[in-house]
């Protein structure tokens, strides 16, 4: 399994070896001392798994739970394509701003690694794309929040130009109104979140 760090800091993509063979294909996505060496500390405590399964050219994000209580993800596509996108909405972050992709299918298995206080978003390439997430905390709904994936501030390589998006994303705000209304995460709180993970 490869590691490679997006430009947003924390946020990384693994890349599993896969084994193919007459009666398909074998990997294994999640390693935990590969992804221990990578992140710093071991996988946060699981406290929910979800699925979604969108058609070709839905939408969804940028996504983010407030901190705290804050929430760190792994995700995948074990079925489908997507283009995943990871945004730093941590205010005072070094990537604070900055967005990166990985393209995430049910050829390569890879996953990446959202650190608490990141944004997610991405774009269902083929129709039934499933997404696979792990969560460190359970959904409530008054903690999650959204920044427009469509703020030409943020500038994400959304490869349709009218993608299907829920109501909530389609009125979410910008990064910068988010900012001005104190909705984005501190990226102190975020890491000292994270550092917990290390106890756990």
């Amino acid at each position: 399994m490869t590691a490679r760090e997006l430009a947003v800091t924390g946020a990384i993509a693994f890349a599993p070896r896969v084994f193919p063979d007459e009666r398909g294909v074998f990997a294994s996505p999640y390693v935990d001392s590969v992804l221990t060496a990578a992140v710093g500390h071991p996988l946060f405590p699981v406290r929910q798994t979800s699925y979604s399964v969108s058609r070709r050219g839905v939408l969804r994000g940028v996504h983010f739970t407030a901190t705290p209580p804050g929430s760190a993800k792994l995700v995948s596509c074990p079925r489908g394509r997507v283009l995943d996108m990871v945004v730093d909405l941590r205010a005072g972050s070094p990537t604070f701003g900055r967005f990166d992709s990985v393209v995430l299918d049910a050829h390569g298995f890879a996953s990446v690694y959202i650190p608490v206080g990141v944004g997610h978003a991405f774009v269902a390439l083929e129709d039934d794309s499933v997404m696979s997430y792990l969560l460190s905390q359970e959904y409530v709904p008054a903690n999650e929040l959204a920044v427009s994936p469509t703020d030409p501030a943020l500038g994400l390589p959304i490869p349709y130009p009218d993608p299907t998006m829920s109501a909530r994303d389609r009125v979410a705000p910008t990064l910068g109104e988010a900012r001005a209304a104190g909705l984005l995460p501190d990226y102190d709180t975020a890491q000292e979140i994270e550092a917990a993970f290390r106890c756990s």
